[in-house]
């Protein structure tokens, strides 16, 4: 674990496209300085994280990479050499969020100089075993360390979790339930739709079934956030088989569960694809509000496999996604307005709003509207916002603009 504070600040600087394997450096008013690469290399990567942690006084780093590029034990190792005495924290993913607008097999370190935010963390081992006990003690040890710190300043949290540990639900609620009122967003750790594996990363540590918590104070303003784009229809699927453990659903309404989707959607269970389970979503209905319950995959006896907890008896229904552009762009206006200006907004962005942007051709429109606002993240196998652990939805803090010192 660790805790950290210090620097100061420069004024926000323009992309400058040079080689592929060159780092792209950005520093917004808050001092926050991310760096992102299209084709990283550990070795390289960390070199220039190393350079721009020493110029902006950074006391804290977080990092989110494609494991097609980077492997996280090379990662880690890099860091230890070029920048042992950064402390750090970050995951794999399912596409990056730059800059420079949506990335895929690239690396993103995001600097947080420590004059601005101090930063406590931990990682969490083994959590598909591990009792909420233990993530309720980490959570308490680290609001111990912000005040030992001397931390006097707003809080938030920030969680990542590994996306295949079907974990999520109960660690969220964990982590939520120790910390009162501080507000809760994080993403879950992707490994580009393989499906096999994925790494988090923190202090000279790597690896799987972990769960990273950061406690961060800071007197930069900021708003804590959730936008989606689906409305429900009238068609219901009842889970009738389940296997709760795995998140597998073999049955809707008694039949082959991806025969009764894909009748669901008006398409043959054969043609079911990603982009498919993106493009008609299912949600289940919670205190008055749905919420997304996303496919992952198909199985070929038929069954599904999802990205969140699903039991027998759940009551689905198929959603119609809406325009994701204005949707998600209304969303970012009313940060902008609650916040009195954005700086910059950390965001994990659900991998199957990815799909469903691909498949219907405004990929580059979001992309566009991320880096319009100063978008930086990751894309992601679930979202966490505050007690919830979520799908198929865009979460973020957004940064206002910091106050001159007095």
């Amino acid at each position: 674990m660790s805790t950290h504070d210090g620097a100061r600040q420069k004024a926000p600087r323009k992309w400058k496209e040079e080689t592929a394997l060159a780092v792209s450096h950005t520093t917004y008013g808050c001092g926050m300085t991310v760096l992102a690469a299209g084709d990283a290399d550990a070795e390289s990567f960390a070199e220039s994280i190393a350079d721009a942690a020493g110029t902006i006084g950074a006391g804290f780093a977080l990092l989110f990479f494609s494991q097609s590029c980077i492997r996280a034990e090379d990662l880690v190792g890099a860091l230890r050499r070029h920048a042992p005495h950064l402390p750090y924290a970050g995951c794999s993913t399912a596409g990056e969020i730059t800059p420079h607008g949506i990335g895929d097999g690239g690396a993103v370190a995001i600097l947080f100089p420590s004059g601005a935010f101090t930063v406590a963390s931990a990682m969490v081992k083994q959590v598909s075993s591990s009792g909420l006990d233990l993530v309720a003690e980490h959570v308490a040890r680290l609001r111990r360390q912000l005040a030992d710190a001397g931390a006097r300043r707003q809080v938030f949290a920030l969680c990542f979790i590994d996306g295949l540990s079907y974990a999520e639900e109960a660690v969220t609620s964990a982590i939520h339930w120790g910390l009162d009122d501080i507000p809760l967003i994080g993403g879950s750790a992707g490994d580009n739709l393989h499906f096999e594996t994925t790494s988090l990363i923190a202090d000279g540590e790597a690896g799987s079934d972990c769960a990273i918590i950061a406690l961060v104070a800071t007197d930069v303003p900021f708003h804590v956030f959730k936008t989606e784009n689906f409305v429900p229809t009238g068609e219901k699927l009842v889970v009738t088989s389940s296997d709760p453990g795995h998140r597998i659903v073999r049955e809707f309404n008694a039949g082959p569960a991806a025969d009764e989707y894909a009748a669901a959607i008006g398409i043959d269970a054969q043609s079911l694809t990603p982009m498919s389970f993106a493009s008609h979503p299912v949600v289940v209905r919670v205190g008055g509000e749905y919420y997304c319950r996303s496919i992952q995959k198909v199985h070929p006896d038929g069954s599904l496999s999802f990205f969140c907890a699903i039991d027998d008896g759940i009551v689905l229904t198929v959603a119609q996604p809406k325009g994701m552009v204005e949707s998600t762009r209304t969303a970012l206006r009313m940060v902008d307005e609650k916040l009195g200006g954005t700086d910059v907004i950390l965001g994990f962005d659900c991998v199957l709003r990815r799909l469903d942007a691909e498949n219907r051709q405004i990929l580059r429109d979001i992309s566009e509207l991320y880096r319009a606002n100063h978008v930086v993240g990751f894309g992601t196998y679930g979202e966490q916002y505050r007690s919830m652990h979520l799908n198929q939805t865009f979460t973020g803090i957004a940064f206002g603009r910091r106050q001159a010192a007095e």
